[in-house]
């Protein structure tokens, strides 16, 4: 076999190289959305979680949608920081956070009203009343935040903002 050398192979002494954390992500809309919605998530689940939530069952709809989304949203977030989506090329990314994005706007659109329609300012507590006004706050702020997402993700998605010279294959062998 021409092509394969016949001496013995040896490792270099170099480490493998460690993820590096993406600058540009994090100034791009995206990543300032993704850290948006970290924060205004973990606020919401955060004031309900300090209330007497559990005597109410709606707001165990919006416990469940800001966590489960503040975590996935997280997750999301380390993988573009670290540019692990590189590593896992076969998965259309574009595609996903788009997807991921409009089941949050929408999940996030109930979870809105749920927690709005469930504040009730007679409550005999003063303290959860505040609390889960202010949660209800947040929450629309994060259903707007996952709306801005899903627009930029169908963007990147569709390939807008890019030039049709830099988006063509150019080896036609």
């Amino acid at each position: 076999m021409a092509g394969l050398s016949a001496g013995p192979r040896t490792r270099s002494g170099s480490p493998a190289p460690a993820a590096a954390l993406d600058g540009a992500f994090l100034r791009s809309p995206l990543g300032g959305l993704m850290c948006a919605q970290a924060v205004l998530g973990l606020l919401v689940w955060a004031l309900i979680a300090d209330t007497t939530y559990h005597l109410h069952a709606a707001y165990g709809w919006v416990m469940f949608v800001s966590i489960f989304f503040w975590i996935v949203t997280v997750l999301f977030f380390v993988t573009y920081l670290l540019q692990l989506q590189l590593k896992f090329y076969m998965i259309p990314w574009p595609l996903v956070l788009m997807i991921f994005n409009t089941a949050a706007t929408v999940l996030y659109i109930t979870a809105f009203v749920t927690c709005a329609a469930a504040v009730q300012p007679t409550s005999w507590r003063q303290w959860d009343y505040n609390r889960r006004a202010a949660a209800s706050f947040f929450a629309c702020l994060t259903m707007i935040a996952y709306g801005v997402s899903t627009f930029f993700s169908f963007r990147a998605w569709k390939g807008l903002g890019s030039n049709a010279a830099t988006s063509q294959v150019t080896d036609h062998a």
